[in-house]
Order: C-alpha cells, then structure tokens, then sequence
C-alpha cells in the first residue's frame, strides 16, 4: 500500500498538509499517512517500509501509555487473546459471559465487550479493563506500546509526531476541565520528548457525531495545535475546518481494492459536521 501512495500521490506529513490547506498552496494528489496511539509495530514494521520509499508520516501518540503501558482495549484484547478456557466469565463486572473456544468466538467477544465498554466513563472503563486483564494473568509490563527512544528516532528519522491526547479518553465522556488537561497535557509531554512544537493532533476515537463538541476545537486551537485529525470518512478540501480533517482507514488486502477506495473517497459526497456547543 506505501509503494502505491508513493508513486500516486505526493506524501507529506499531517502538519505540511494542513499548513498548505491553509495557504493555498497544497498540490493536486495529495496524502498522509497517519498511525494512532504509539504501538511499537509503528516503529518495528511501519517505519522500515515507510522509509524504503521514501513517505513521510505523521505518528499520533497517547502518552500515557509509552514504554510499558496497555490501552483499555488492548487489555480486553489480550485478555481473550491468552484465556485458556472455553468461556470467559465477567459476571463481577457487569459484562457477562461469554464464549472464547474457537478464534471465530473470540473475536466476536472481543468485539462484544469493547462495544459494552466503550462509551463507559472513562475512569471507570480503564478501571474495568485493568482489572479484567489483572485477574486474567497478564503481565503489568506489556510490550506493546513504543518506548521513548522510539518516538525520537521516528522524528529524527524525518516522521512528524503528533499529539493524542494522554490516556485516550473520548473527550465528550469527560469534563471540560478534564479533557482540556488531557490535550495539553499529551502535547507538553510530547514537546519535552523532542524538544521541538507538537502541531498535529487526533481526537481519540474521532467520530464528530458522538466524541466531540464544538468547545474541544477551541481547546485545541488554544493549545497551539495547528490542525486535527478525525475518524469520519473523507479527504480535506479548502473549505474543510482544519480542526476537523476526515481520514480514511486502509483495510483493504490488495492494491487494487485500495486504489478504488481511494478514487472513490474523492467522488464520495462529504457532510459538514455539525458539532454541539
């Protein structure tokens, strides 16, 4: 897929694109390349390919979670993951019971309980999935996530670092005052990492419908960033909020299936998000 966009498209990182979104000056066929939350495979498996051909991309990382830490849904995940039983019992948390004998019933369990707990306060999901991954087993001492070293050597290595908040918290399940300290809080951490301005940013699960409100734009703004990323489905065009960018996901096996989907974002209609106050 790299060596697709490369050829077809002219790669730049989040923060150059948005600038030139602004100014006017953003060429035809235009793309970034972006990666949310900080997994080490970012830096094992995604930057090795990234630089054989040479693409730029813009890493959003959840600071939280750097060298040694485990998302809430990779507590889950791992959790049906290494179970060795045919049902996993989660009656103590409110969450049932549920099948994990065949691979084909543990990832619709996983799916079933990351649905369950997803909207959840955000104390209270991390809470409960911490504690459902403790009690089955798993380490405190995951190696998932990247490491400090590998944030500074995807940034030397010519990789834009972006901010993602620092626990990941859907930002419209906290407070305001909370969720303002989450963005500044991931940002300062990241600019201290590398010693230069953070100016991209991801909103943690992204979707303007039901993670956001129009007081999160501002608090970004006022953070200094200079643009956001979401999940909603779409390309940027001059008249996109540069606060509000849509991004699409490459799930497709083949570079045939992926080069449609990419022409077909661009003829796909876009909604303008209408965010509550």
């Amino acid at each position: 897929m790299v060596s697709f966009i490369s050829r077809n498209y002219k790669v730049m990182t989040f923060g150059e694109a948005t600038s030139r979104l602004r100014s006017g000056t953003l060429p035809p066929a235009s793309a970034c390349i972006t990666f949310d939350d900080g997994y080490l495979d970012n830096a094992t498996v995604a930057y090795p390919i990234l630089k054989k051909y040479g693409a730029p991309a813009t890493f959003f990382i959840a600071t939280s979670f750097t060298g040694g830490g485990r998302m809430w849904n990779d507590n889950i995940i791992e959790t049906v993951r290494h179970i060795g039983t045919d049902t996993l019992d989660l009656e103590r948390f409110g969450l049932g019971t549920h099948p994990t004998g065949t691979t084909a019933e543990r990832k619709q369990t996983i799916q079933n309980i990351l649905q369950s707990l997803k909207y959840r306060p955000h104390a209270e999901r991390q809470i409960t999935a911490a504690e459902i991954a403790r009690s089955s087993g798993l380490s405190d001492h995951p190696n998932l996530m990247m490491s400090r070293q590998d944030i500074r050597m995807l940034a030397e290595g010519g990789m834009e670092i972006g901010a993602h908040t620092h626990t990941h918290p859907i930002l419209l399940s906290l407070p305001d005052e909370e969720a303002e300290y989450e963005i500044v809080h991931g940002k300062a951490e990241l600019e201290a990492l590398l010693d230069q301005p953070v100016v991209s940013f991801a909103y943690p699960n992204g979707n303007t419908r039901t993670d956001m409100r129009q007081v999160h734009l501002r608090m970004i703004e006022k953070a200094g960033f200079q643009a956001a990323a979401t999940t909603d489905w779409g390309v940027a065009t001059a008249n996109t909020d540069p606060y509000l960018i849509p991004r699409f996901t490459p799930w497709d096996r083949t570079p045939n299936r992926f080069a449609l989907r990419c022409a077909l974002s661009l003829t796909k209609p876009q909604a303008v998000p209408v965010l509550a106050p």
